[in-house]
C-alpha cells in the first residue's frame, strides 16, 4: 500500500498496456479491472486514433469510461463513442517542411472516429481503422486533429535529427521509436486532454496517476500527481517521472497498479 491513492489512472497504450505485437497479459488486464472495481476512473491516454482506443478497450473489457486519443487532441466517452472535446490545426506548412527534407515519407491524417487518409499505405499493422489513399495536397487542405509522418527508409536516429532541425516551433510534435513523427496542435498534449477531462469529472491533477513509455508522455507525467515511466522509456521521460517501473516485458505496469489494489 502507499499513501498516494489515485482517483484517476491515465494509461498510455503501446509499450505500457500492450507490447510491440499489441499483446496484453492477463495479470495486467485483471489489475486494470481491479482498479475499476474499486471505483477508480481508468482513462486510456494514447496517441492512437479512436479505432485504436476501442481496440485496447475491448482487450481490457472496459465499459462506460473515458479516453484521451490523438495525443490529447480528442477527449471521448464510450460506449457508444461520444466525442467531448477536439482541437484541430492547419498542418500544411509543417507537412511541407518535413517532405522537403524527406520527400519519400508517408503522410497520414486522422479521420475522426473512423481511421486515416494516407498518401500511400503504411507498414502492415501500424495504423488501423478505415484507410483511404489520397494525394498529399488533399490530405492537408483542411484543419485536422493529428498528422503522422512515417519514413520507413530512415533509421530512427537519422530521422530524429532531421525533424529536430526543421524548426517546427509552431506545432507540437513527438518523435516515435521507428522513424515516426506525430504532429499535433500547438500546446496540445496528453496532459492537455487530461486537464480537460479532469475538469469535467471534478478530479484534481494531484489525484491522477499517469503511466507511459514514450516522448509523447513527457507532459502527462509532469502534469500528473504521480508520473511513472516504464523501464524501456527514453531518459527524457525517466528524468521527469516520479518513479520508474519495469519494462513492458516485465509487466512493469502491473507492478505499479498493484500498489493500489
Amino acid at each position: 500500500m502507499t499513501a498516494f491513492q489515485p482517483k484517476l489512472v491515465a494509461l498510455d497504450v503501446d509499450g505500457t498496456i500492450v507490447d510491440e505485437r499489441n499483446r496484453l497479459t492477463a495479470p495486467v488486464r485483471e489489475a486494470v479491472r481491479g482498479l475499476v472495481d474499486r471505483g477508480i476512473e481508468v482513462v486510456i491516454s494514447t496517441g492512437r486514433a479512436i479505432p485504436g482506443v476501442l481496440d485496447v478497450v475491448d482487450k481490457l473489457g472496459l465499459e462506460g469510461r473515458h479516453a484521451i486519443a490523438s495525443n490529447g487532441a480528442v477527449v471521448l466517452a464510450y460506449p457508444p463513442v461520444d466525442i467531448l472535446h477536439t482541437v484541430t490545426f492547419d498542418a500544411s506548412e509543417a507537412v511541407r517542411r518535413v517532405l522537403a527534407e524527406m520527400p519519400d515519407a508517408i503522410v497520414a491524417v486522422e479521420e475522426l472516429g473512423t481511421g486515416y487518409r494516407v498518401s500511400r499505405p503504411f507498414p502492415t499493422g501500424e495504423i488501423n481503422g478505415t484507410i483511404v489513399v489520397e494525394d498529399v495536397e488533399s490530405l492537408i487542405a483542411e484543419p485536422v486533429v493529428r498528422v503522422i509522418i512515417r519514413s520507413p527508409d530512415h533509421a530512427p536516429e537519422e530521422f530524429g535529427e532531421i525533424v529536430r532541425g526543421l524548426g517546427l516551433d509552431d506545432t507540437s510534435y513527438y518523435i516515435g521509436y521507428d522513424a515516426w513523427l506525430d504532429l499535433a496542435p500547438q500546446g496540445v498534449s496528453k496532459a492537455y486532454g487530461l486537464e480537460v477531462l479532469c475538469e469535467k469529472l471534478g478530479v484534481e491533477r494531484s489525484e491522477v496517476l499517469a503511466v507511459g513509455d514514450g516522448n509523447n508522455d513527457v507532459e502527462m507525467l509532469q502534469w500528473a500527481g504521480r508520473g511513472v515511466a516504464m523501464g524501456q522509456a527514453p531518459d527524457v521521460l525517466k528524468d521527469v517521472a516520479d518513479d520508474v517501473t519495469g519494462s513492458i516485458h516485465e509487466d512493469g505496469l502491473l507492478t505499479e497498479l498493484q500498489r493500489y489494489l
